[in-house]
């Protein structure tokens, strides 16, 4: 159970969230090491590993696995631009939640409705807001306190009413 310091320092900590928006991003395009490097240093005190042994949120092979399923496009001479930047972000964000293919009907509705410059910083806007009201306790709390563990578990079942929402209404699942 987390009490005291720790709390009000994973509260900063959240607080602090930000993903870089499209004019934050390199203005040259990136080798793979040094992508996955830039990606790291936004997500990795946010996303766990999928493999508790190892360290790495984001590897070579799991980007090099989004090119060879058409989940982003190639590389342009082994590099890669801002497009592909922030559809990783979106990704590497995302895939905690939903599937691969979910992900890829998300990022292909978001693209048909907007440019990707402005999709990729709604995205942004919206997950810093949604951490930073989930994280403040905004919309569960009104007069009353509640106990981590009550906290806890009203994200648990938000979360999947969010996922289930999505996946009903507009993944048709």
């Amino acid at each position: 159970m987390i009490i005291g310091r720790e709390v009000f320092k994973m509260h900063a900590e959240i607080k602090d969230f930000h993903l870089p928006r499209w004019t934050e991003l390199p203005t040259i395009d990136l080798y793979i090491d040094q992508l996955v490097c830039f990606l790291e240093q936004y997500l990795s005190g946010y996303i766990k590993s999928e493999n508790e042994k190892e360290e790495k949120i984001i590897t070579k092979t799991m980007i090099n696995n989004y090119v060879k399923h058409n989940i982003i496009k190639a590389p342009v001479n082994k590099k890669y631009n801002k497009e592909h930047i922030a559809s990783l972000f979106v990704i590497f964000v995302l895939k905690e939640v939903y599937s691969i293919s979910d992900i890829k009907k998300l990022i292909g509705l978001a693209l048909e409705t907007s440019p990707v410059e402005l999709s990729y910083d709604r995205f942004c806007s919206e997950l810093e807001k949604a951490i930073r009201i989930v994280f403040a306790e905004k919309n569960y709390v009104k007069n009353s306190r509640l106990s981590q563990e009550q906290y806890i578990l009203r994200n648990v079942v938000q979360s999947f009413a969010n996922k289930l929402y999505v996946q009903r209404i507009y993944l048709k699942k």
